[in-house]
């Protein structure tokens, strides 16, 4: 009998200074899925300073559709925090379903400044002017 390797997901977390690098090996799916999320959340919290997240994915097996949606909220969270995500050697399973869905250029498109982490205040809104289209609030 032939033993089934298990469909688990494990990451192996690498920090450095500036850069975090994430290692996935497994199935990024519906019930391992938020491992990742969980993981990729914490760090960009605990790290106000990053620059860079890498994603390496040489051991990531299948990408279904909630993997691929943590890979999107991963990207817009990236964005959020003004730090530049990578997809490091990925597989061609996950290239074809990049192509496929043309989210590619979304999750790796360059980051603009870093964004203040914290949100503008209502005083700071009212501050800033009109915004109505004849000049007025």
């Amino acid at each position: 009998m032939t033993a089934i390797p298990p469909d688990d997901l494990r990451l192996v977390t690498v920090d450095t200074q500036n850069e975090v690098r994430i290692e996935v090996h497994g199935d990024l799916d519906y019930d391992h899925a938020d491992l990742l999320l969980d993981e990729a959340t914490a760090q960009l919290a605990a790290r106000p300073g990053l620059e860079d997240l890498h994603l390496h994915c040489a051991g990531l097996r299948m990408v279904d559709s909630l993997g691929l949606s943590v890979l999107l909220m991963i990207g817009r969270r990236t964005t959020q925090a003004g730090v530049r995500l990578h997809l490091d050697d990925r597989p061609a399973q996950l290239d074809r379903l990049l192509d496929l869905t043309g989210t590619l250029g979304h999750l790796t498109a360059s980051v603009p400044a870093r964004a203040p982490r914290s949100v503008a205040g209502e005083d700071d809104l009212l501050a800033a002017g009109p915004t109505g289209p004849d000049g007025t609030t």
